[in-house]
Order: C-alpha cells, then structure tokens, then sequence
C-alpha cells in the first residue's frame, strides 16, 4: 500500500506563485498517492488482472494507472492538464523488457474521444471525486458520454466522491476556498461546493449507466509538515478561484490557519477522510 504520510520534498517560499509545472509535481509527489487506498479497494473488489482494459479518466499524473498496470491490466489514461499527464507519462514509460511490445503498452493521451478509440474498454474509471466544485458532476457525464460508447454492453464504470462531510476532516479545510472565492465575488467552477448524499447516482442516472453496488474506503491524508499539507492542497486546484479572488499568499496563509487543528506535536499533519465510490454497469 502506499504511504499516505508524504515526506517533504523541497522548500519553497509560501508566497511564490506556483507554476504549472510545480503544482503538477506537487500533485504527484504529494497529494496523489492520498487516494491509492481507493484505487487499492476498487481494484481489489473488481479483481483487475491482466484480462481487464482498464480506461482512466481524469487519469492525473498516473498513480491509479501504474496500480493497474502492476497487476497486468492494459491501461489507457486521459487528461486535459497536461503538466499532469506528462508526469503520468514518465511514470509509466514501458521498461526495456517491454518496448517490443508498444501497441500493449501504457497509452495517455488528452482527448477523451482518442481515449475512447483506443477500445473496447473492461473497465472505465473516474477516480478525481466529484461533489467537489460546480459543474464537476456535468463534467463528468459529457466525458463518459465520449467514454461509455468504447466498452462493450456489462462492462463496468467506477465513480468516486467524496464522503459524508462529517467523516471527511479536509472538507473544514477545503471550506477555504468556497469561502474566499465568495469574498472576492468569482464564486463558480474551481471553488469548493461539498459533496452531496446522491452526487455519483445523479451522474450514473444521467449517463446511461446502471448502479450495481457501492463502497466506502478510508483515505487519511497525512502531510510531514505544514508546508507539504498546504501545496498539496493546493495542488488539487480546488483553490484556485480562491487564488484568482485574492491572492495565493492569502490562500496559503488561511489554509495553514484551517490546518493548525490537525498538527501533530511531531510536526505532521493528518485528517481522517472517507470516500465513496459507486460501481455500475453499462
């Protein structure tokens, strides 16, 4: 399993504005690996192996993928940040062994009809929790519009939430960014909105897609410090209407504020968090 206590990678100034590139590392030497739990349980209770086609949406810097590939899927992985899907490139670059072989090889790309073309998929998963931000779950059902056609009739799609807010310790924190959006008057798509009791049956009722069970998995996230809990928060882009309304020094400093309550006396920080994720079939 991997760790959910992240080791601190590198300094950097909190009131330096963040690239793309950086925040895209962040995620992936961070915040990603938070939800390897999820991706741990589903997989499990689905048992991928090598016989499923496994299709990412939403795929990132490529964690969730690897996992599937370690237990032999074939994957293909779609994601329009592309600082994110170059690093999920690098991560799953065929080894030697396998570059005879490159049309089963890991496929990324940052279209989700081109995803889809590269099916008949097994197995569709979209892992990035929505309730999240408004407009997510619409999002959502325009790209597994695109993505449904490739699997064949019983195949199966997974979607994640976040879980019930009083389980969900970060959801205090993620309250920042709705709040200070607000404040500035940008609220809308990027700003925290909270999950909802019926989020991924919404989205399955509107994609075609019929539920066949559901699950929750404990997902703690723990940080070796403050100012690796505040970029890796950060790196989630759920604050970025906030940065807009404001500023990111301002963003950062209330963040770190929300966060105290969750420090340890070791320096670390952890909150526990539940997520949800809902299995149907097409």
């Amino acid at each position: 399993m991997t760790p959910t206590l992240v080791r601190h990678h590198r300094h950097t100034e909190s009131s330096a504005p963040a690239d793309d590139g950086s925040r895209a590392r962040d995620w992936a030497e961070i915040q990603e690996r938070m939800l390897a739990p999820l991706y741990e349980a589903v997989y499990t209770r689905l048992e991928v192996g090598p016989a499923t086609r496994v299709l990412g949406l939403g795929c990132g810097s490529g964690l969730a993928l690897l996992m599937a590939a370690g237990r032999g899927a074939r994957v293909t992985g779609v994601d329009t940040d592309l600082e994110r899907l170059a690093l999920a490139r690098a991560r799953l670059r065929p080894g030697p062994e396998d570059r005879g072989a490159p049309a089963t090889g890991p496929r990324l790309v940052d279209s989700v009809s081109e995803a889809a073309a590269d099916g008949p998929h097994d197995l569709i998963t979209a892992f990035t929790p929505i309730g999240c931000a408004a407009g997510d779950g619409d999002e959502l059902v325009r790209a597994l519009g695109t993505a449904v056609p490739s699997a064949g009739r019983g195949s199966t799609v997974v979607l994640a939430g976040w879980g019930p807010p009083e389980r969900c310790a970060t959801s205090a924190v993620l309250g920042v960014a709705s709040r200070l959006a607000e404040d500035g008057r940008t609220p809308g798509s990027g700003s925290w909105r909270g999950p909802r009791r019926d989020d991924l049956e919404d989205v399955a009722f509107r994609s075609g897609l019929n539920p066949d069970g559901s699950g929750r998995v404990a997902c703690p996230f723990g940080y070796a410090d403050m100012d690796s809990a505040v970029r890796g928060l950060l790196s989630t882009r759920l604050f970025d209407a906030a940065v807009r309304a404001t500023d990111r020094w301002q963003v950062e400093k209330e963040v770190a504020e929300a966060l105290h309550p969750h420090r340890r006396p070791d320096g670390t920080v952890w909150m526990s968090n539940v997520f949800r994720y809902l299995v149907c079939t097409t």
